[in-house]
């Protein structure tokens, strides 16, 4: 079992930075695929960023893609998002997931994710 639990989000104008990081507790985050997704008011929740235990694979979802880098520290246990040129379609919760695996592979469908942390929220202002 592993427990997730994000920081950094905040208020931010278009065009500004942040970085999101996920703590990851219960049992060392390099036996996990990662991601990140995001929901925002009155839309489903979706796929933006993931990363692989093995190999550090990465894949983007299109809308955030050369704007957003993942990445993952498996000494702190933590994987972070680099959000940059943001803009306020970015405004939503942002969740991190996890999912055992040993390969090098990427997930980027929510049912492929087990495990979630509780969001944190990003608003964007124009």
């Amino acid at each position: 079992q592993v427990q997730l639990v994000e920081s950094g989000g905040g208020l931010v104008q278009a065009g500004g930075s942040l970085r999101l990081s996920c703590a990851a507790s219960g049992r060392t985050s390099s036996d996990y695929g990662l991601g990140w997704f995001r929901q925002a008011p009155g839309k489903e929740r979706e796929f933006v960023a993931a990363i692989s235990a093995i190999g550090g694979n990465t894949y983007y979802s299109d809308s955030v893609k050369g704007r957003f880098t993942i990445s993952r520290d498996n000494a702190k246990n933590t994987v972070y998002l680099q959000m940059n040129s943001l803009k306020p379609e970015d405004t939503a919760v942002y969740y991190c997931a996890a999912r055992t695996s040993d390969s090098g592979r990427v997930y980027y469908h929510r049912y492929e994710y087990i495990h979630w942390g509780q969001g944190t929220q990003v608003t964007v202002s124009s």
